[in-house]
């Protein structure tokens, strides 16, 4: 795959921050609640980004792990990208009051507007779970277009194993299913991201429903067209 992406899919459906629309205003409160932000810095400390570096934030949300980012490593080119342009106004509104040099674009992952070998991280928080199994894939390969030969993809995201007797139907939903550590491993490899692993775990601030597990693969060490 070349250029940057397959052609849009403009009718492409998505699942917005809190699952509603109207409920986007409490999206930033709510991220608060859970402990976001101390997650958010568990996984810059393991991305290691360095100055001058290009960083691509899938699925940027309202901005807040690159607004995180740019406060700690300002010298970097910094690019978000999410289909919910709501989100996105409230991400670039925070970014300019902040003074923060990020740029935000509309875009689903598996469609990425970045050309081929061009970014040194790819960041995703929280949002690989929003995607069906056929979106997950396609959106791991764009991860594996995108980034450059030795290039590396921090994950941090819900871990969907059950946590014993009762827990409900959260984890039985098939999304959360596929969060499970071995099912995203699994992907990472099939998409062609090398060295998948976990590395590290973390809490919220809600129990076992706010269990999170921490990854990194590495793009290949050649482009692959």
């Amino acid at each position: 795959m070349t250029g940057q992406g397959s052609a849009s899919r403009p009718h492409q459906h998505y699942l917005p921050a809190m699952g509603r629309q109207w409920l986007l205003p409490l999206y930033d409160p709510f991220s608060r609640l859970v402990g976001a932000g101390r997650v958010h810095q568990q996984l810059l400390d393991r991305a290691e980004i360095r100055p001058g570096q290009r960083v691509l934030e899938i699925g940027c949300g309202t901005g807040n792990l690159l607004r995180a980012l740019l406060r700690r490593q300002p010298d970097v080119d910094a690019v978000g990208i999410d289909p919910d342009q709501g989100a996105l106004r409230l991400a670039r509104r925070k970014a300019a009051r902040a003074k923060l040099p990020i740029r935000y674009e509309v875009a689903f992952a598996g469609d990425l507007p970045l050309p081929d070998a061009s970014v040194d991280r790819v960041l995703s928080a929280f949002m690989l779970h929003h995607l069906a199994d056929e979106e997950r894939g396609r959106t791991l390969r764009e991860v594996r277009r995108v980034l450059r030969p030795g290039g590396q993809f921090h994950v941090v995201d819900i871990d969907g194993t059950a946590p014993g007797h009762g827990s409900g139907r959260l984890h039985n939903d098939p999304r959360v299913v596929a969060s499970r550590p071995e099912r995203v491993l699994a992907a990472l490899a099939e998409a062609g991201l090398i060295g998948g692993t976990e590395n590290g775990r973390s809490r919220g601030r809600l129990g076992r429903l706010a269990s999170f597990v921490f990854y990194r693969a590495t793009g290949p060490a050649e482009h692959r067209k």
